[in-house]
């Protein structure tokens, strides 16, 4: 039986073969010099051991076509194509560097097909790259989330980054030193000081740095005296934090500019567009100019630890304590059963009393 102009072709290859029967799918005709149609442009889609098999497999392209290239598709491609699908689901930017950060030490499997990208690959890949423990893990999560999409796209039968070994976490080496009483009196006893009062802000609320950059003025609620936000877990997100008194001159004085200068943002980048907020890096790089300038030696995440040991110190609840930091909350009743007014954080917020 004749098949349909472009519905595609069944036909045996020569010689003694497993599989001779190819189904191939037209795409078009290629022309000689006059314009005349002399070869018919044809794609394999697969090769079988029976004609009816080969038949089979053409009618059901024909019904739900796909990409014949797709045993083609590199390493690099489907990252291209998975991160165009994901990166739009995060939430803030540093996921997406991070991420894109991992992918620069992939180099070796960029050309490779991604059906032939096999555990030593990938795992090769991690063992090469120069790069900390932490980075490497997050090479292995890249490969998981990259292959959990192949799959889910029929380019891979196996997810061999399921099979990689475990990355060895080297201990923290990261030690988080407290400010002192003394640094804290320096820090307020130089207001001119840029950047200081963003300090003295982040050790009297226990937002972390990325956190404290990205508080926007419409989140400050000056006649309640809190604010609201918070990035990185569940618990940590769209949290209530009160502002404490000892700092509240300075986040009225922050609001204040940044309304006259019609900034959404609660801190600003003097050095970017006019309402634009500092990033990490740009938020770091004002942080040592300040620890320079009094001749302390702090990281930015230290404001955060400040602020927990003095309310430690303090015998803040230790539930309320978990609320205004966002750190999870494991008892059921205390989580489920117990509502805290904002009251009942203003109050332990002030028993930090210095």
């Amino acid at each position: 039986m004749k098949l349909p102009n472009g519905f595609g072709s069944v036909y045996k290859l020569s010689g003694r073969r497993r599989r001779p029967w190819v189904a191939a799918k037209t795409f078009g005709w290629e022309f000689d010099e006059k314009g005349q149609k002399v070869k018919q442009k044809q794609q394999a889609i697969g090769y079988y051991a029976t004609r009816q098999e080969a038949m089979t497999a053409l009618v059901q392209y024909n019904e739900n076509p796909y990409d014949l290239n797709f045993n083609k598709t590199t390493f690099s491609e489907v990252y291209e194509k998975w991160s165009e699908e994901y990166f739009p689901t995060l939430s803030n930017a540093s996921s997406i560097r991070t991420i894109t950060a991992a992918y620069k030490y992939c180099t070796p499997l960029y050309d490779m097909r991604i059906k032939d990208v096999r555990v030593e690959h990938l795992e090769g890949a991690i063992h090469s790259a120069n790069v900390g423990s932490s980075t490497k893990g997050r090479m292995k999560s890249l490969f998981n989330l990259m292959y959990k999409w192949a799959m889910k796209h029929e380019l891979v039968d196996k997810n061999y980054a399921a099979l990689c070994d475990g990355v060895k976490r080297e201990r923290p080496t990261i030690v988080r030193i407290p400010f002192s009483e003394q640094e804290i009196t320096a820090l307020m006893e130089h207001p001119e000081i840029p950047f200081a009062d963003m300090i003295l802000i982040g050790i009297y609320s226990g937002w972390r740095p990325q956190e404290l950059a990205v508080l926007k003025v419409a989140d400050v609620d000056l006649d309640n005296m809190t604010y609201t936000g918070g990035l990185k877990t569940d618990a940590g997100r769209n949290r209530l934090v009160p502002i404490h008194p000892l700092v509240a001159d300075l986040v009225r004085k922050n609001y204040e500019q940044a309304v006259s200068m019609r900034s959404k943002y609660l801190f600003n980048d003097p050095d970017g567009q006019q309402g634009t907020y500092l990033t990490y890096d740009k938020y770091r790089g004002r942080f040592k100019k300040v620890m320079a300038r009094l001749g302390m030696d702090h990281k930015p995440h230290d404001t955060r630890h400040t602020f927990i040991t003095k309310a430690k110190e303090a015998n803040m609840n230790e539930y309320i304590l978990k609320m205004i930091v966002g750190h999870e909350i494991a008892d059921i009743t205390e989580k489920i059963y117990t509502h805290r007014t904002v009251e009942d954080l203003k109050r332990e917020m002030e028993k930090i009393t210095k």
